[in-house]
């Protein structure tokens, strides 16, 4: 734990030192905002770390305030910090061209000019990004046509919940609101497809506690994400159990005479619990291969062991539709699908944006969604 924050406090001073050089410090503000400036730079600086120590230590109703304000500045840093690395770009460029200003005060000019500039525009993408987390989720529905259903089971209703990432600044009410909003849908089942939570049973057991209200006549069924294995796994599922939530762990069971619904473990999570690692294999054998069967896979990449076994339907998560722009690109870097529903040869694969959200309380570009996933015969 010491290491991590200590990586954390290097990485996060690093990140502000060049922030307080390139919009503090090079234009040359007038003295009294420059030195309000410097303090509150440094302020937030200390605040990252000292954040997560707090988290680990304190109950989260003391630590919430920090970890909204420590958050919510790290969202508007990223892009203070790629807008200037931009603007630095650009004016590199400019410089070998000769396009810059010779005299001092147009320079000088020019480089306040940069940095308010940078500072407006970082203040609506990150405003923009806030107001569509407070806005809440959308309900989305979709129709999937899957071969070997039978006739009678046609719009069977699976709900998708995934990635509420219950913890620092996600808490009871919004699990609340999810949970009313899933009933109302009616649903036949209800999957969680991790990443459920950010913290451990005994920090967050009153948070999830409305978990225990979903309804469905065939059950709620849960696989592992990345950010239980940080939380404590094993405890996790143990709790879960005691909600009445099904944990599938590498395995399958029949639904009704409909389908057979399958899980897996985290594709992270080997080596981060004992017996636990992803094994879409094992989940799948011994089926009836007349049966359709859908898999419950945190990650999209599971794909490519459940594409081959012929799966007929992948719901999936972990994305959260890349969440800020760019990262909905560099996400296309490890996962075959970043967002919504695809096929993959004879695969269907559906990947939720995300319930909540992890990090800072934003959304610059994809929303935040629960899905009613609609079985129909093909």
């Amino acid at each position: 734990m010491l290491t991590a924050v200590m990586v954390v406090a290097g990485l996060t001073l690093l990140l502000h030192r060049y922030l307080w050089v390139r919009l503090v410090r090079e234009p040359k503000w007038p003295l009294p905002w420059e030195r309000s400036l410097t303090v509150g730079v440094l302020a937030l600086a200390i605040a990252v770390p000292l954040t997560f120590l707090a988290m680990r230590w304190l109950p989260r109703a003391a630590n919430a305030p920090l970890a909204w304000l420590a958050y919510t500045w790290l969202g508007f840093a990223l892009y203070l910090f790629l807008l200037a690395v931009l603007t630095d770009a650009a004016r590199g460029v400019a410089a070998l061209l000769h396009l810059l200003p010779r005299d001092p005060e147009r320079r000088l000019f020019l480089t306040r000019a940069i940095a308010a500039g940078v500072g407006a525009a970082s203040a609506l993408i990150g405003l923009g990004g806030v107001v569509n987390v407070v806005r809440g989720f959308d309900v989305r529905r979709i129709r999937i046509p899957i071969a070997r259903l039978p006739k009678d089971a046609s719009g069977y209703a699976i709900v998708q919940l995934t990635d509420m990432h219950v913890g620092p600044t996600i808490g009871r009410a919004f699990v609340e609101d999810v949970v009313r909003e899933t009933n109302a849908l009616v649903p036949d089942m209800i999957v969680i497809t991790g990443d459920l939570v950010d913290g451990t049973v005994e920090q967050l057991r009153d948070l999830v506690a409305p978990l225990r209200d979903l309804r469905a006549p065939d059950g709620v069924f849960f696989v592992t994400g990345n950010h239980e294995y940080y939380s404590g796994a094993d405890a996790w599922i143990a709790h879960l159990r005691t909600l009445g939530i099904r944990i599938l762990r590498n395995e399958r069971v029949a639904i009704r005479d409909v389908f057979d619904l399958a899980g897996v473990d985290d594709a992270r999570s080997r080596g981060m619990a004992p017996g636990h690692g992803q094994d879409v294999p094992r989940a799948l054998a011994g089926r009836d291969p007349s049966r359709p069967v859908v898999l419950l896979a945190h990650q999209p990449k599971a794909l490519k062991d459940a594409v081959p076994a012929g799966v007929d339907l992948q719901l999936s998560g972990h994305v959260h539709g890349g969440q800020m722009v760019p990262f909905n690109w560099l996400a296309r870097l490890d996962q075959p699908v970043v967002a919504g529903l695809h096929r993959i040869e004879k695969t269907w694969v559906y990947v939720s944006t995300g319930t909540g959200y992890w990090g800072p309380p934003m959304r610059v570009g994809p929303g935040a969604e629960v899905t009613r996933i609609e079985l129909v015969l093909a």
